[in-house]
């Protein structure tokens, strides 16, 4: 029996899965204190499936502690140890700016102000030492005066030379044996220092709190019977608590990647190997693409400012979710998000106090939901106090109160689309050859009308998609990444330079990971012309000559911007290994096949209400659904408009295509 549990805005959910089943449960997020959430909704499922802790063999956990203190500012209190001259290197930044035209707009306030940076007194090159580092007992006595509950240490090339950093991580260790410190070369381990810095910094500030939490919940889990939970980091596999604890950084992203590991598996299950996916939970939408089977990753990203040059899959995250608040804004204008009404109240429709209009109460009000049965996690939608918030809104906006619900779905619906043309055509991917894979506990409400937006004609929906992420949390295999900065060019670029750089990450990865030589190792390559600022990743390079590299660069280089250049050297900047064990094949379907109840009610649709068929339960193999209809599924809610219809396929998906359209994919 394995066990998965994702941590949402809203809901905490569960997945238990054996011999082909799957049990779900939901409960709700406790924000002061995820674990307590984490342990109900794991207390529910075990329940449900008559089972006991000790039945569980494994357990994946992928959470939001990190990313909610890092987009709330709320880390330990750090310091920043830097190279003299390059302590205020963070905060200076680069020239680019995320909107060109506002020159006012703030930055993020900087995790350690000013007078909580000590200067080092040395300095390396590129080739090495060019000033000995001075005194490094002295300098851990200057930090412990400035009372730190984190240290960063960010010493310039330390990621060619990391000597200075390791003689001050010994010196602190010594002087604050109960303080985390953070050495750059070992959480980062490439070059270009505001990123290395700002990553580093954030792994000192946020490593404190991931560790408070991360033993709250092994001794919850210990106290209750169950193994000791893997957590999901960024990068898309599960690596020991252990792990977890002392490098933050690496799970920013860790709730979001679990939907990208179950992303990956319903590309395998329903040999489609190119999706567009969207998880719509109760207060964001991830968006990530898988391409060739495979989820698309990315050596760096920015979370709520702040870069982060590690490798982790590439996810777009906005504010739109179930309970996002709608408003209106000082031009009269509506709005959706980004706030939330988030697990307490939640919607106005969940009758626990809340008061704004939110686009799961408009979802009620418009017929895709309904009243007949509780949701998952038991909670009886209210339609009356849907009705009364979200015509308090349509009376500031002149509008009647089903108009008004129609505007907040399409507000919604327009954030959503924004989001996954970023993912798509602003990176040159035309969504019209991708099917749609929707999931989340709302993502299947809004599946057709952004399909439509997009063009697209194919929606896979799973029958668990309402849990997806933690199923995909249960099935995702061990990972360990290890990069480093090498700038092989001319002379320097060698066969034998590329497989010593090769062999050493890979054989540290493998080391990471524990799994020895029974780990599959991929290697990914960062080149570009020499000159150039910035470089390509080249994935799939099985023990490669320079030759083969410079073959591989060129003709990817000429894909992207057009040209190449066989005169120019090429340069080799930094080399990435990933160790990797497989997870569990486990079974997508789920369900325990007691087939559907059928209803009708009326659903509106572009302004229409239609009378539709509602099936409620576990869809069974082989069904035709043709639209308009509602498909109440155990965890999710499936809209199928007029001109979309659906079947059931032998995994449990229910594939939606445009009307007259076999595959559209």
């Amino acid at each position: 029996m394995l066990l998965g549990v994702d941590v949402g805005g809203t809901f905490t959910d569960a997945v238990l899965a054996t011999g082909g089943r799957l049990v779900a449960a939901k409960a709700p997020t406790t924000p002061d204190d995820q674990s307590e959430g984490v342990m109900a909704a794991v207390c529910a499922a075990l329940k449900r499936a008559a089972a006991q802790p000790q039945d569980v063999r494994g357990f994946a956990h992928g959470m939001t502690v990190a990313t909610n203190a890092l987009l709330e500012g709320s880390g330990a209190r750090t310091v920043l140890v830097a190279t003299e001259g390059f302590t205020d290197i963070v905060e200076l930044g680069r020239q680019a700016r995320a909107d060109l035209y506002r020159l006012c707009a703030a930055r993020p306030a900087p995790l350690v102000p000013p007078e909580r940076r000590v200067a080092a007194a040395e300095r390396c090159g590129p080739a090495g030492v060019l000033r000995a580092l001075e005194d490094p007992d002295a300098l851990a006595k200057q930090v412990a005066e400035l009372e730190p509950e984190a240290v960063a240490v960010v010493l310039l090339h330390a990621y060619a030379h990391p000597e200075h950093e390791q003689a001050i991580g010994a010196a602190l260790a010594a002087a604050l044996p109960d303080v985390h410190v953070s050495l750059s070369h070992d959480v980062v381990g490439t070059f270009r220092e505001y990123e290395r810095a700002a990553t580093t910094e954030v792994d000192a500030a946020l490593s404190p709190l991931l560790a408070r939490y991360l033993r709250r919940l092994l001794e919850r889990a210990a106290g209750a019977g169950l193994p000791e939970p893997q957590i999901m980091q960024s990068s898309g596999g599960v690596a020991a608590a252990a792990l977890a604890a002392r490098h933050a950084a690496f799970t920013v992203l860790s709730g979001p990647a679990g939907g990208a590991a179950a992303a990956a598996l319903v590309a395998r299950r329903s040999g489609r190997e190119d999706l567009v996916c969207f998880d719509m939970g109760g207060t964001s939408c991830d968006v990530c693409v898988v391409e060739g089977g495979a989820v698309r990753e990315t050596a760096a990203r920015e979370v709520g400012g702040r870069p982060l040059a590690l490798a982790m899959v590439d996810i777009h995250t906005v504010g739109a979710g179930g309970g996002s608040v709608a408003w209106r804004d000082p031009g009269g204008a509506l709005r959706v998000g980004p706030r939330s009404a988030g697990a307490v109240p939640g919607p106005a429709c969940y009758g626990r106090g809340g008061d704004e209009a939110t686009v799961t109460d408009a979802n009620l009000l418009l017929g895709r939901l309904g009243t007949e049965a509780a949701l998952a996690g038991g909670i009886v939608l209210n339609r009356a106090a849907a009705r009364h918030a979200v015509g308090a809104l349509a009376r500031t906006l002149g509008l009647d109160t089903i108009a008004c619900a129609e505007g907040i779905i399409r507000v919604a619906n327009a954030e959503m689309v924004r989001a996954l043309r970023v993912m798509t055509v602003e990176q040159g991917i035309d969504p019209r050859r991708f099917a749609l894979l929707a999931f989340g506990g709302a993502g299947p409400l809004h599946a057709a009308a952004i399909a439509d937006e997009l063009g697209m004609t194919t929606i896979l929906c799973p029958r668990a998609s309402g849990v997806l992420s933690a199923l995909g949390l249960a099935a995702a295999e061990r990972r360990a990444t290890e990069q480093r900065t090498v700038l092989l060019t001319d002379g320097g670029l060698t066969d034998d330079a590329l497989a010593h750089a090769r062999d050493a990450l890979a054989g540290a990865a493998r080391s990471t990971l524990g799994g020895g030589d029974a780990a599959a190792v991929d290697v990914a390559y960062d080149v570009r012309y020499r000159g150039q600022s910035h470089d390509l990743t080249l994935r799939e390079l099985h023990r490669p000559s320079v030759e083969h590299v410079r073959a591989a660069f060129e003709a990817l280089h000429d894909e992207r911007y057009g040209y190449r250049d066989p005169e120019t050297p090429v340069e080799v900047v930094t080399v990435r290994a990933t160790a990797r064990l497989p997870g569990p094949e486990l079974d997508v379907a789920g369900g325990g096949g007691e087939g559907t109840q059928r209803a009708r009610r009326g659903v509106v649709f572009d302004g229409e209400e239609h009378d539709s068929v509602v099936l409620r339960g576990d869809p069974t193999v082989g069904d035709e659904i043709p639209g308009p209809a509602i498909c109440e599924l155990p965890e999710a809610t499936l809209a199928v408009p007029p001109g979309w219809s659906g079947v059931v396929d032998d995994a449990g998906t229910i594939v939606l295509q445009r009307a007259g359209r076999r595959d559209g994919a």
